[in-house]
């Protein structure tokens, strides 16, 4: 790497968490994106790129098509799958201790690119790995575990409230990927965490897949 003998350096995750002895088998593990840097909080140079790479869940063989909560039983659907995508603003602003700002915007301006839904929030931001968890068919945010906990903190739970705009709108956990492919064709996330300088960008596309 043309590092010199007497120049300092850190290898750390996407998420800025440095490799060390201690944890180097639990963060290290085949096709983990790692940062040479001189130091953690080090501003990078230009932006990376990885791709997310995981195994289906059953599911989505078995269940593919199936709108689960919103079938249509003479109702219109729309407003469900626009539901679960506030959701997820819900939850990430649940803990805000300022003011909470949830926006909802539709673009139609061909020349910024196709029509689109935007949802925005002064939530607490997800880290590369917390990204990486939203684009995995059935991992829910009541039941992950394992390795998916051990980058992030984890889904955080509101307080148990009647429902409000405090409290969950969804208890389905897969809704989000179904309703942004049920609204339109493509999916783009871009999320800095509050505690971070970087911003993570995850795009899904029906194109791709």
């Amino acid at each position: 790497f043309g590092i010199a003998t007497d120049e300092n350096f850190v290898i750390t995750t996407t998420n800025r968490k440095e490799i060390t002895e201690d944890n180097f088998s639990k963060l290290v593990q085949n096709g983990v994106t790692l940062y040479l840097l001189q130091s953690v909080d080090q501003t990078l140079l230009s932006a990376t790129k990885e791709r997310i790479d995981f195994l289906p869940h059953y599911d989505t063989l078995v269940k593919s098509g199936m709108y689960e909560y919103y079938a249509s039983e003479g109702q219109n659907p729309l407003p469900f799958a626009l539901a679960e995508l506030i959701d997820n603003s819900l939850s990430a602003t649940s803990r805000n201790t300022g003011i909470r700002s949830i926006q909802i915007k539709l673009l139609f301006d061909e020349s910024q690119g196709k029509s689109a839904v935007a949802v925005i929030d002064n939530g607490r931001g997800m880290t590369s790995k917390q990204l990486n968890n939203w684009a995995v068919y059935r991992l829910s945010k009541f039941t992950r575990k394992g390795d998916f906990e051990s980058d992030h903190s984890g889904y955080v739970r509101p307080l148990p409230v009647p429902r409000s705009l405090n409290s969950d709108i969804s208890y389905f956990g897969v809704g989000g990927k179904q309703a942004v492919f049920f609204v339109g064709q493509s999916a783009r996330m871009i999320s800095k965490p509050a505690d971070s300088q970087d911003v993570h960008e995850l795009v899904l596309s029906k194109d791709d897949f």
